[in-house]
């Protein structure tokens, strides 16, 4: 361990005094030791290296003593910077016209300016730097200029105080004595700590205070002058129910004695004017009354009327803030003479009202049974046309094989055309007949719509290429819950008319498939169709080309379209644009057909097989021109025929020859006897399973279902020989 013979706590100057004073006695020693042995040299040599080091330590104590002498003068320096700005800061912020303190992170004071608590003079006697917050705050509370709310000691102020000063953003008001006010603000500084701003805001607050007076009593003017000016009687009432307004409509209305309209009157006693000829009406008492103004919580709404026998007063009464409550009276004596009166009006008025009703039944019953005769009328009288329609065509069409000469042979052929648009005409009757039944005339099935566009297209491709117009059906698989008559009818009157109205191009008829449905397209390349007339097309009657003749239809082919979507609730929607062509569009349900069969009206394609020659056609008919032309052209045909007017002539004449015919025609309406479905049940009892159709002009939805519940399958009037035909080549 190195020991110093000097101290390093030492001032650099007494470290130096020590080492001169080492020198000098090192140095006196050698002077007088001078032995032989040579000693005091060895003294002197040491005596030397210490003078070094000393000198040398000497140098650094200088050097250290300089850079103190610096750092000394650096920390003055600093230190007069420090003041200047600490008077610059004092100086600045006393220049701020607010009271103005700065705590730090301590929560202690560093300074403030004169006017920080300026209204509190025992307070500001005692803002010294270093003084805590919560003491600060202790010293406001019991300061005698301090104006604290009613009941509220100086530590409860206190500790709400330091709440506020909790919280990250402090503003409020403080009410001081003399009816002075200032502004508290505290705003956190970066370090953590506080500044807190105090402004006198005693000027403004009374200037508020005195606006909101002339405020106050402007609006207490205004609602004077409106309780004044409505027609309604209004009394307010305070918190402890005292009269404290009214306007002069409810002196007229109560007619109440003047000492009772004055501020401070009572609820009670002024009810009691209510007595004075006016009587509260209905299950209301006077007592239910003040209950209810007198009540200790919240008051409900309440209503009720009073009266003297002459008028009667409507009031309403309801709660106000403040627990006070006003009450409003309205002269409803009109009203209530008006209701009287309307009450013994109304008794004379049922009666006459009873009596137009009875009136109108009759008329609307009278006008059912009409419609329902002129339905009735047209069905029969399509039927009975439809039968002479019917053996005319036959007639014709055994003629047709006849070897006629060209002039007779185009006079059949026009006849043939007459009949046919005579046949369409009749049909078009028909639907708009059977269409006004409404949905008991439709039977929504599952139906084949590939099947049914293929036929179409073999129907209508020799028409439009007859006009040099192309037709375009593309197929497309698909089961489409619909009535396939009326689909049928629907798709034909639009093909039709498409192939009628356009004189070059396409006719096209799609089908897009759209989530659940089915979208079904007849778009041509026709004459279009003006945006005035896009509702009319769809009226009876109703055809774009006047000129057209009666063979091109009677304009009834849209009216069914749209009656039948209508039904069927198949969405119907046109576009067109005159001069470019139309488009007729309709949504369809598509279903799953998997576990149902389809309902195809039409039968399949026509056999070439040749009609066989031994086959007996039993013919039940009663109309006997149509029997007779059936007859003609199944004996043109090659096949014989057992005919009959009615089931029971049939039966007993098949029971006389001991012949059962191969296939039967049997009419549905054949008079008082049997129907068609009768007859071909009992045959099929007595002979087993026979072959069969029904001969029908009968369209209705009635007739339909009978034919479908009896499982047999029929031939509509007039009577098509190409599907006859097609029937009977099947059975061979």
């Amino acid at each position: 361990m190195t020991m110093s013979i000097l101290n390093p706590d030492d001032p650099l100057e007494r470290q130096h005094e020590k080492l001169v004073q080492i020198v000098d006695v090192l140095m006196r020693r050698v002077e007088q030791d001078t032995d032989d042995s040579g000693a005091a040299y060895a003294q002197f040599q040491r005596a030397v290296l210490l003078e070094d080091q000393v000198r040398e330590r000497t140098g650094e104590l200088e050097r250290a003593l300089d850079l103190l002498n610096a750092s000394n003068a650096m920390l003055a320096e600093a230190k007069r910077e420090a003041e200047g700005a600490r008077r610059d800061l004092a100086n600045a912020i006393e220049t701020v016209q607010e009271g103005f303190a700065i705590f730090d992170a301590g929560e202690t004071l560093v300074m403030c300016n004169s006017r920080f608590c300026a209204q509190m003079p025992d307070v500001r006697a005692h803002l010294d730097p270093g003084l805590a917050f919560a003491d600060y705050v202790t010293m406001v509370s019991r300061s005698a200029h301090l104006a604290r709310p009613p009941g509220e000691s100086a530590e409860d102020w206190a500790v709400r105080r330091m709440r506020r000063h909790a919280d990250n953003h402090v503003m409020f008001n403080v009410r001081l004595g003399g009816d002075r006010w200032i502004q508290v603000s505290e705003h956190r500084t970066r370090e953590g700590g506080t500044v807190v701003l105090q402004t006198d805001v005693t000027d403004i607050i009374r200037l508020e205070r005195e606006e909101r007076g002339k405020l106050l009593d402007d609006q207490a003017r205004m609602i004077r002058a409106t309780l004044d000016h409505i027609s309604q009687g209004v009394c307010i009432f305070d918190h402890q129910r005292r009269l404290a307004g009214w306007n002069r409509r409810l002196v007229e209305l109560l007619d109440v004695p003047a000492r009772l309209v004055r501020l401070g009157t009572t609820f009670d006693a002024f009810t009691q004017s209510f007595g004075r000829g006016l009587k509260l009406s209905g299950e209301l008492t006077t007592e239910g009354l003040n209950a209810w103004a007198g009540s200790a919580t919240a008051r409900a709404p309440i209503g009720f009327e009073v009266g003297d026998g002459r008028r009667v007063l409507a009031a309403f009464g309801q709660e106000m803030p403040g627990r006070g409550f006003v009450i409003s009276f309205t002269d409803v004596t009109r009203e209530r003479d008006a209701v009287r009166e309307a009450r013994e009006t109304n008794e004379t008025l049922e009666q006459r009202v009873r009596d137009r009703t009875n009136a109108l039944a009759e008329a609307l019953a009278s006008a059912e049974r009409a419609n329902a005769s002129r339905s009735r009328f047209v069905a029969a009288a399509s039927h009975d046309l439809l039968q002479p329609l019917s053996a005319a065509k036959l007639y014709l069409e055994a003629l047709g094989s006849e070897d006629l000469a060209p002039a007779a042979q185009d006079t059949l052929e026009r006849a043939g055309k007459a009949l046919s648009s005579v046949e369409a005409i009749l049909d078009a009757l028909l639907d708009i007949s059977r269409l006004e039944a409404g949905p008991a005339a439709v039977n929504v099935r599952p139906v084949d719509l590939g099947a049914l566009l293929e036929r179409l297209r073999e129907e209508f491709k020799p028409v439009a290429e007859r006009k040099g117009l192309t037709l375009r059906i593309a197929p497309h698989a698909a089961t489409v819950a619909s009535d396939a008559t009326y689909l049928r009818r629907i798709l034909q009157n639009l093909i039709a008319n498409a192939i009628r109205y356009t004189e070059a191009g396409t006719v096209q008829v799609l089908a897009e498939r759209c989530g659940d449905a089915l979208k079904l397209s007849v778009t041509d390349t026709g004459q279009g169709i003006a945006k005035r007339d896009l509702q009319a097309i769809f009226r009876e009657f109703h055809r774009l080309n006047a000129r057209a003749s009666a063979a091109d239809g009677m304009g009834l082919g849209l009216a069914i379209v749209e009656r039948a979507c209508a039904l069927l609730n198949h969405p119907l929607a046109v576009q067109s644009t005159l001069g470019a062509g139309s488009s007729f569009m309709l949504s369809l349900p598509i279903i799953d057909s998997s576990a149902r069969r389809f309902e195809d009206p039409v039968d399949a394609s026509r056999p070439t097989t040749p009609m066989p020659t031994d086959k007996i056609v039993g013919l039940v008919e009663n109309d006997r021109d149509l029997r007779s032309a059936l007859c003609t052209l199944l004996e043109k045909w090659g096949l014989s025929v057992i005919e009959a007017d009615t089931g029971e002539e049939m039966l007993s004449l098949l029971d006389e020859i001991g012949i059962v015919p191969e296939v039967f025609l049997v009419d549905y309406q054949l008079g008082p006897g049997m129907d068609g479905i009768a007859v071909l049940k009992t045959l099929q009892d007595r002979y087993g399973p026979v072959d069969g159709r029904l001969l029908t002009a009968e369209h209705s939805a009635k007739a339909g279902r009978a034919f479908a519940k009896a499982g047999v399958d029929v031939f509509y009037k007039p009577i098509d020989p190409n599907a006859l035909a097609d029937y009977l080549l099947s059975l061979a």
